[in-house]
């Protein structure tokens, strides 16, 4: 009756998905990867990989190991890996990678610049604070004061 179906999300440790109707301005840090199929606006940092699902936007500035743009991105792209432009993404903008690693599918729209950097230094990921870990968690566990 029932049939398992495989999903197409990234295998890693940790994904961040932000989903359809979701929308997001500001930064977004992820030490694993990422898949947006809503809208941000800002900056993201995914040390695994970024997927922009189809109905995904982003207008950023982007650091990634990996990308696959199925949606739209506007902006500028700093990717140590491969990016690969999907039949239906379209890619407006800078990227700037290590080695050239740039997929655009039969569909597929690139209009911008692509460079080839040997400056090693920006394509390591910097987090904000110490620590993105499990460990300490980002709140405090306290009740809320209710004003009178």
């Amino acid at each position: 009756m029932f049939e398992k179906k495989e999903m197409d999300l990234p295998s890693s440790k940790t994904l961040t998905v932000i989903a359809e109707g979701v929308i997001i301005e500001g930064k977004l840090y992820s030490r694993g990867a990422t898949r947006i199929d809503g809208k941000v606006t800002g900056e993201i940092i995914s040390e695994k990989e970024l997927v922009i699902g189809k109905d995904g936007k982003v207008e950023a500035t982007v650091k990634t190991s990996n990308a696959v743009i199925a949606g739209t991105f506007k902006g500028e792209m700093i990717s140590s890996g491969g990016v690969e432009i999907a039949s239906t993404g379209k890619f407006t903008g800078k990227i700037i990678q290590k080695d050239a690693m740039l997929t655009i599918s039969k569909g597929g729209l690139f209009k911008g610049e692509s460079i080839i950097s040997e400056n090693q230094d920006i394509f390591k990921f910097e987090f904000p604070g110490k620590s993105l870990s499990t460990e300490q968690p980002a709140y405090k566990n306290e009740p809320a004061e209710l004003s009178k």
